[in-house]
This record gives C-alpha cells, sequence and structure tokens, in this order.
C-alpha cells in the first residue's frame, strides 16, 4: 500500500488517534493521486540539496574568511547561510525516506535530530529574515538614533539568542517524534505522536502565531517603512552612504523571495489547523490542503537555494567580496606552491 505524504509530511505529519484509518483525521476516503508527487519528490530533494550545500557553503566561505569583517547586515546572511546549510543537510533522509515509500529506515534518534534541523531552519530562518529586516529599518529610518544598536557584536548576540528561541519553538519535534510501526500502512513511519489531539491544536496554533502571525507582521512594517523612506529620499535627491542603499537593495529582494516562498506554505499550514478545529470543513478542501502542504513545503526549500544565487545577481559588494576572496585564496595559493618549491630546491642543493 502507497502511504499518502499526507500522512507522515515533514513539519506537521500526525497520526489522528481519533480516525487511525484516515489520512487527516476525518471521515473522508484517502486521496489516491499521489503517486506522480511521491515519485518526483525524492529527485527534487537531492537536486536541491546538492545545490544548496554548494551555495551555501560558497556563501560562507566569502563572508567568514574575506580579510575584512562582517557587517551586522552580513552577519545575519551569514547565520540565514548556516540554517540553509542545517536544512540541506537533513533533506537526504528524507528523500531515502520518500524512496522506501515513508518507512523509516534510520532510528528514532535521527528521527528526532534530521526533524529538527528542518524545523530550526524553518523557525530559525524567519527570525533571522526579522533581524535583518530591524536592521534595515534602524539603517534608512531612523539613522541618526541606531547607535549602539547596529554594532557587529550586537548583531552576534542577537543571532545566538535567535538560535535559542529557534530551537525553544523546535522542542516538539523533540519531543513528540516518535518512530512507530503503523500496522494500517505496513510501514515503521517517523511522525509526531502527540496522543491528545487537543495538545496538537493548542501546539499548532501556538507555532503559527510566533513562527509566522508575529514574524511576518514585523517584516511587512519595516519593509514597508524602508520602501517608503526610500521613496523619500529619492523624491527629496537625498543620498544615503552608498553602501547602505546598495545593502538595502540586496535585502529587499532577499525579502520578497522570503516572503514568496514561505508565506504560502504558512497560509496552507493555518488552513489544516483550522480544518482539525473543524473550524473548516469539506473533503475536497482536505485534499487540497494535502496537495498544497507537499508542494509549498518545496517552495519554501527552494529558497535556501535561491538566497546565494541573489546574493551574487543583486549584491554588488557580495561579488567584490568574492572577487577579492578569490583573488586572497589564489594569492596563498601560489605563496604555497613557492615555497613548496623553494624547499625542494634548498633540499636538492643540499644533496
Amino acid at each position: 500500500m502507497t502511504l499518502a505524504p499526507s500522512s507522515i509530511p515533514f513539519f506537521s505529519a500526525t497520526v489522528s488517534h481519533g480516525a487511525p484509518n484516515s489520512t487527516n483525521g476525518t471521515s473522508c476516503p484517502p486521496y489516491d493521486g499521489w503517486e506522480w508527487l511521491s515519485s518526483n519528490q525524492p529527485v527534487y530533494i537531492l537536486l536541491i540539496m546538492a545545490l544548496g550545500i554548494v551555495l551555501n557553503v560558497f556563501v560562507l566561505m566569502v563572508f567568514l574568511f574575506h580579510k575584512k569583517p562582517c557587517t551586522v547586515a552580513e552577519i545575519y546572511l551569514s547565520n540565514l547561510a548556516v540554517s540553509d546549510l542545517v536544512l540541506m543537510c537533513c533533506l537526504p533522509f528524507w528523500a531515502v525516506n520518500i524512496y522506501n515509500d515513508f518507512d523509516w529506515p534510520f532510528g528514532r534518534f535521527l528521527c528526532k535530530a534530521v526533524n529538527l534541523g528542518i524545523k530550526l531552519n524553518v523557525n530559525g530562518s524567519v527570525y533571522f529574515i526579522v533581524l535583518i529586516s530591524i536592521d534595515r529599518y534602524m539603517a534608512l529610518v531612523h539613522p541618526m538614533s541606531q547607535g549602539r544598536m547596529r554594532r557587529p557584536k550586537y548583531a552576534k548576540l542577537a543571532c545566538v539568542l535567535m538560535w535559542g528561541f529557534g530551537f525553544i519553538l523546535s522542542l516538539p519535534t523533540v519531543i513528540f517524534r516518535e518512530v512507530k510501526y503503523l500496522p494500517e500502512y505496513s510501514v515503521t513511519a517517523c511522525f509526531l505522536d502527540y496522543q491528545n489531539d487537543a495538545l496538537q491544536l493548542i501546539l499548532d496554533g501556538m507555532l503559527i502565531i510566533s513562527g509566522f502571525v508575529i514574524p511576518i507582521s514585523i517584516i511587512l512594517f519595516c519593509t514597508v517603512k524602508i520602501t517608503q523612506s526610500l521613496k523619500i529620499q529619492a523624491v527629496e535627491r537625498f543620498s544615503a552612504e552608498k553602501t547602505e542603499q546598495r545593502a538595502t537593495t540586496l535585502i529587499l529582494v532577499v525579502l520578497l523571495a522570503f516572503l514568496i516562498c514561505w508565506v504560502p506554505f504558512h497560509v496552507v499550514t493555518t488552513l489544516e489547523v483550522l480544518l482539525k478545529a473543524e473550524l473548516l470543513k469539506g473533503c475536497r478542501l482536505w485534499d487540497i490542503v494535502d496537495i498544497c502542504n507537499q508542494l509549498f513545503t518545496y517552495l519554501g526549500f527552494s529558497n535556501s537555494v535561491l538566497n546565494p544565487l541573489l546574493y551574487v545577481i543583486v549584491g554588488k559588494n557580495f561579488r567584490k567580496k568574492a572577487r577579492e576572496f578569490f583573488k586572497q585564496w589564489s594569492i596563498r595559493r601560489t605563496g604555497t606552491l613557492e615555497s613548496s618549491s623553494s624547499q625542494l630546491s634548498s633540499l636538492k642543493t643540499l644533496k
């Protein structure tokens, strides 16, 4: 029997205890049109994993090994790249799981660890985007009052706090993810086992508010204010520092890409919670939400590949840093080779 992806999806996978024979906790018949999606998922996952690892490692090398220290914005972007890299390293396990018809072969520890890594990306990346938005807001809307808030050491502290907060939001994954044999599907599945439908709804509601409503509201507010400030500066022919303007252009593109990639997933997740709470009803709506949940999940994953490409395409300062990094690396490599050659020549002379 082929297990529907909606039964064991990436983030909100649960098995309803009130209706164990249904995939969505209702009396709706299971949807049988999953084969086309299941057959293409592993290939897509492995593709974005390979691209994401290469591109995000490249971004981190440019930011961390460049001769100049990172700016506040670059500190946030480098942490975003780390978050994306964590996600990319977790995806191969789910590719194997899907190829294995959702029969989890990696044991209980990796079930929790892999899903923790995925949730850390979902929860952490949105708050790194929040930090980036606030930084640009302070730089352009309140440039005279930013003071100490935009120092690199405070940016690093903020990133540490955000990693901790992202972990707290991901705790339900650590606590409730289990590996159990499901006789109705004849698989040993890795899924969220709340054992209580009311607890599930409460936790899902809290995650929607803390992981979507609040951060997206902050991001949208800052983005609107930043855009208004740029328009006013253009009308008044007021010129901020070029570096700030270039950084802001890149950040706005990154913000837009994030919203396009992740907002649909969070909207569908909200609809799924409303369906579980029976505030919305309909078998057809369940099927649509299940399919959109899968499609928009992969749209969100693609953001981890898109970010590094945006840095290269839009980020003029990043391209400059990348060129300087490669030049610096080339000089070091040439110097190492010359040193090795001179040592060999000295040894031959001694002989």
